[in-house]
């Protein structure tokens, strides 16, 4: 499958992947920063953004659909950049391709299992009746009772846009992804990964605690970890100037 994307700047290759229920979109500003020196790929994951829906979602199979979109566009080698599920696939990507890699970036995910904890995101966009919705005001005052963090719900809410012949309709495959949500938390396999890897964590994110550091190392001994204080799992949205530095002080210690 080729997936959709969006391309900035110019310079070495630099391909990033989104979370869960996010879309290439939600980078812009990050990518244009970037751009200034690299060339900028931000992909749509399967089943997300306007990149096709499929029939399955998991990691291996969307490693394949990165793949083989990298691969259409002339890439053999690339720096890869992951938040949080998109994280996870660019892992499970560096152990199947390291050949490809010339660095990767891991944002806010670590390589343990982690539990379903998107239920109450997943009632809140499943309470909203499609077919008799009328405004983006309308689906918000539905979601609220579930989901109670309002920069979640107008993050979820950049999704949902207006179908062609009237009505609306959410980008990503909901169905499908309430169906496999056990599938986003599954543990990286066990092998090493030699790719000179960034895992960049919010401080006051929990998805990568001071006791998950050791695992890591194990599997990745070329990694070298940044803590963004003060700062949650969106650390790219929260503080993108920061970010961006980080980011590009890594980049430019890595040779292509």
């Amino acid at each position: 499958m080729n997936l959709f994307y969006r391309q900035y700047g110019t310079g070495e290759p630099l391909v990033i992947l989104h979370g869960l229920f996010g879309q290439c979109d939600n980078w812009a500003s990050i990518a244009k920063a970037l751009g200034e020196n690299y060339t900028v790929y931000c992909t749509d994951l399967p089943n997300h953004g306007q990149s096709p829906h499929t029939e399955e979602f998991n990691y291996p199979a969307m490693v394949e659909d990165v793949r083989m979109t990298v691969e259409n566009l002339g890439l053999t080698r690339f720096h890869l950049l992951g938040h949080s599920m998109g994280g996870k696939v660019a892992m499970f990507f560096a152990q199947a391709y390291p050949e490809m890699l010339i660095s990767l970036m891991v944002i806010d995910i670590g390589t343990k299992y982690y539990r379903p904890h998107h239920q109450e995101i997943i009632a809140g966009l499943q309470a909203v009746n499609l077919a008799l919705l009328t405004s983006r005001n309308e689906a918000e005052k539905v979601m609220l009772p579930f989901i109670e963090d309002a920069g979640t719900r107008q993050f979820l809410l950049k999704n949902l846009v207006r179908k062609e012949e009237n009505g609306f309709e959410w980008r990503f495959n909901l169905p499908l992804i309430a169906e496999k949500i056990e599938e986003v938390g599954e543990a990286l396999p066990e092998g090493k990964v030699l790719t000179k890897t960034l895992f960049y964590r919010g401080g006051n994110s929990r998805y990568i605690k001071d006791e998950d550091i050791a695992a890591i190392q194990l599997q990745f001994p070329n990694a070298i970890f940044e803590t963004m204080e003060g700062a949650g799992h969106w650390l790219h949205a929260e503080k993108p100037s920061e970010f961006v530095g980080v980011v590009s002080v890594f980049l430019g210690k890595v040779t292509f």
